[in-house]
């Protein structure tokens, strides 16, 4: 089973088709939405580096992701850059804010809870980028397929240290708290189209 398959199977519903209408119909929100979730990414990666210090592997782990994040951020720029597309300040999408809500406030279990959060948004972020890569142009496809392989890894080390912070004990009842709720997210409705957002009617 490849990456992307493994991503679909953990995930509870795929992307709606009218998503994808959104996204064609906001290509230049879609971009812009796009370079601020990368953005946000990074900083989630260095704010853990910064929170958990002493975690070798982590700190590995988040450093690389950071780093990726930001280079994908660069490249995103450059095509709204190219595009004409102009970089405003847009409010953030209620996505990862509903699915923090969740995330437990006392340690260990918010450490785990925060990581389990990012391997779903990145599972989340390779699945919308392979389901509405077919319908762009040549450009943007190519990019956005470029993106699948570091963020099926992005997803698995998330994951992984995940279960490693539990230290033996079984998360897969919470992993699945987390993405009962971000199935209802995605399948739901939205006022305004963003990258994870649900369907806006």
């Amino acid at each position: 089973m490849n990456a992307l398959a493994k991503i679909q199977q953990f995930l509870h519903c795929e992307t709606p088709d009218a998503w994808v209408k959104n996204a064609l119909d906001n290509q230049a929100l879609l971009l812009l939405d796009h370079a601020n979730c990368e953005k946000k990414a990074a900083s989630t990666a260095i704010n853990l580096m910064f929170r958990y210090v002493g975690d070798f592997d982590m700190m590995n782990k988040m450093s690389r992701l950071a780093r990726e994040e930001l280079r994908h951020y660069e490249q995103v720029m450059a095509i709204m850059e190219a595009r004409g597309v102009a970089y405003e300040q847009i409010t953030p999408g209620r996505y990862a804010g509903e699915l923090r809500k969740l995330v437990r406030t006392s340690e260990p279990g918010r450490y785990i809870d925060t990581l389990i959060c990012g391997a779903i948004i990145e599972a989340r972020s390779c699945e919308r980028f392979a389901k509405v890569a077919p319908f762009l142009d040549e450009e943007l496809q190519s990019f956005y397929l470029s993106l699948l392989k570091s963020e099926s890894r992005h997803y698995e080390d998330y994951l992984t240290l995940a279960k490693r912070a539990a230290e033996g004990a079984d998360i897969s009842a919470r992993v699945q708290e987390f993405l009962a709720l971000e199935k209802t997210l995605v399948e739901g409705g939205d006022e305004e189209f963003r990258f994870h957002s649900g369907v806006v009617q």
